[in-house]
């Protein structure tokens, strides 16, 4: 529908006002997105508001959905990559006619396509407006994990209130020779466990809710509801999973952490399991480690150009620290896993220290950290460097005396690679001060302070080119002008838009089979990389590195910020900007 139809039917329906109108239509046109789409990221209306409205302007009725009440039957009549493609779903069929629900009636393409379905079946056609919310949990029906879902209900002819028990003898995901009441429970969790590797989720939320058992998926860092259970099977599954990471079934009032590992799909699975006491039950997340996607090499953590070359420049150094900082969740991880695996060569010694262990790499000498008898970063440390170390990993720096330790270890010839909480890379020395560490030891000591962040990567299959508006253009400009020619080394040909013969091209993905409708497919990592160099050495030990005069270094090394490599990689086609002016401030 038209933004600005669309705009004056919220106007109409008293849910805008007119400057709100005005506001959002000059937005939705700067970020070249409809004005619908800006709402819901905005979080202003609900889809039901908006849908009712267009429902209004377009005289079609809007009609709130039930999946459980669309057969497998019915589906077959629009295929899956018709309904992703064209937002639509069909809803009933009696007499030769078909009944669709659509989130755009109007679209001509949409409406060809189930012409040309209704013609080949000589079905008669009726449309319902429905919202996005709800297309897609019906499209969901389209999942053979639905499917399996369902059956395996059915066979355990739940009752209100019923109380499920799952036996305790079983330790593989497809147990043999179970009893018929246990053998749909390990079922259930054995399909969401590999409908999650097949999706590439990194993490399974399963959580009792007051009237069902919820389960999300953490797909390209959202969460996404992938199913309902009745809430009778909470315990039973709860269990099941508990068996498996050889927790105790019997205790529900702490948190427990466990793991197993499976082979699926010939990949050898890490799941590791957290448990989390609620009033209405146990609640589980799983994370799920699958190598072949959370085990990366440099060059696809999205380390480019004169970042790429500055980090090559601070690992290859004899000896030295090597500093990754952002919230969690930033990929900080990923990144030391990349770099160990680029330093991870026959003759060198490589020992880490993790909390936990998240994948296991040959070559490497890794250990769990466990706080509760004892072994903490600092305990690991002190004994690592008995161990002839020539690499270092400590999975965090947490405390003054794991910082101090790590410091000594790079004064006296080692590679130490470890993570630490600050803003941006600019804030590591005044951290490490702040925590104690003796300012005229951070020079010698300190090579590298990298920071990221993560940002959905776009579809390359359906991503598709425009040009920035103005204002988006100017930011860009703004931004661009600040780097220097050896910053921009390898981007010449994407920041033309600096020169008066042509505007900014930027990109964004509608959705598509490839990508499931979602525009993305991953996640790549936005850096800024700061280095230590003679005139902040000098900051340092003059001015115990005060951060405004350590800012003014990074500005002087021609750092290239978060934001500026979002804008990079946005120009490049890899990310939104949307995505980057989200995740990053102007520095």
């Amino acid at each position: 529908m038209d933004s600005k139809v669309l705009a004056d039917a919220l106007v109409k329906n008293g849910l805008f006002s007119e400057e709100l109108s005005r506001q959002l239509l000059t937005e939705a046109e700067s970020v070249h997105k409809p004005l619908e789409e800006v709402i819901y990221l905005r979080h202003i209306l609900d889809d039901e508001a908006v849908a009712k409205a267009k429902s209004s302007v377009l005289g079609i009725p809007y009609k709130k959905i039930d999946p459980s009440s669309i057969s497998a039957d019915l589906l077959k009549i629009i295929p899956e990559e018709t309904a992703n493609t064209y937002k639509v779903i069909p809803l009933s069929l009696s007499n030769q006619m078909l009944v669709v629900g659509m989130v755009n009636p109007d679209d001509t393409k949409a409406q060809e396509a189930l012409r040309f379905i209704a013609k080949q079946n000589n079905y008669n056609l009726g449309v319902y407006l429905v919202t996005p919310t709800d297309l897609e949990m019906a499209i969901r029906r389209y999942s053979p994990y639905q499917t399996v879902i369902q059956e395996a209900i059915s066979m355990l002819n739940i009752k209100p209130g019923a109380n499920l028990n799952v036996g305790q003898t079983a330790i593989n995901l497809e147990a043999q020779g179970v009893g018929t009441q246990e053998a749909p429970i390990i079922r259930i969790v054995s399909s969401t466990l590999k409908e999650a590797v097949e999706r590439g989720a990194s993490d399974i939320h399963i959580e009792p809710q007051r009237d069902r058992l919820r389960v999300r998926f953490r797909l390209d860092g959202d969460l996404q509801e992938m199913t309902a259970l009745p809430l009778e099977l909470g315990q039973p599954i709860i269990s099941r999973i508990k068996i498996l990471a050889d927790l105790k079934i019997d205790e529900t009032r702490v948190p427990q952490d466990g793991r197993f590992r499976t082979l699926i799909f010939g990949r050898d699975i890490d799941y590791r399991v957290s448990t989390f006491p609620t009033p209405v039950g146990e609640k589980i997340a799983i994370r799920v480690l699958d190598p072949t996607i959370g085990l990366k090499s440099v060059d696809n953590l999205g380390l480019i150009g004169h970042n790429a070359d500055l980090v090559q420049e601070g690992i290859t150094k004899p000896f030295g620290m090597v500093l990754i900082t952002g919230p969690t969740g930033s990929g900080k991880t990923t990144t030391l896993y990349a770099l160990l695996q680029t330093l991870n060569k026959e003759d060198v010694n490589i020992l880490s220290m993790e909390d936990p262990v998240e994948y296991f790499v040959d070559g490497i000498n890794q250990s769990q950290i466990r706080p509760e008898i004892g072994y903490t970063f600092a305990a690991g440390l002190r004994q690592a460097v008995r161990q002839d170390p020539d690499i270092i990993m400590v999975g965090e720096i947490r405390d003054r005396e794991t910082a101090d330790l790590a410091v000594q270890a790079a004064l006296t010839g080692h590679i130490v690679l470890s993570t630490l909480h600050t803003n941006d890379a600019v804030g590591v020395i005044p951290r490490l001060i702040d925590m104690g560490i003796e300012p005229f030891l951070l020079p010698s000591s300190l090579n590298l302070m990298l920071a990221q962040r993560l940002v959905r990567r776009l579809c390359p299959n359906c991503r598709q080119p425009y040009a920035a508006a103005d204002n988006i253009a100017d930011l860009i400009t703004k931004e661009l002008s600040k780097l220097r020619e050896t910053e921009l080394a390898g981007f010449q040909s994407v920041v033309s838009g600096l020169k008066p013969e042509g505007p900014f091209t930027l990109y964004h993905a509608p959705g598509c089979a490839a990508c499931k409708g979602k525009g993305t497919q991953g996640r790549i990592a936005l850096f800024e990389v700061l280095k230590v160099t003679r005139e902040l050495e000098e900051i340092i030990n003059t001015s115990a590195g005060d951060e405004s005069k350590v800012r003014e270094e990074s500005k002087r090394q021609g750092m290239i910020s978060l934001r500026q490599d979002g804008i990079l990689k946005a120009l490049s086609g890899i990310v939104s900007i949307e995505e980057v002016l989200k995740e990053t401030v102007e520095t």
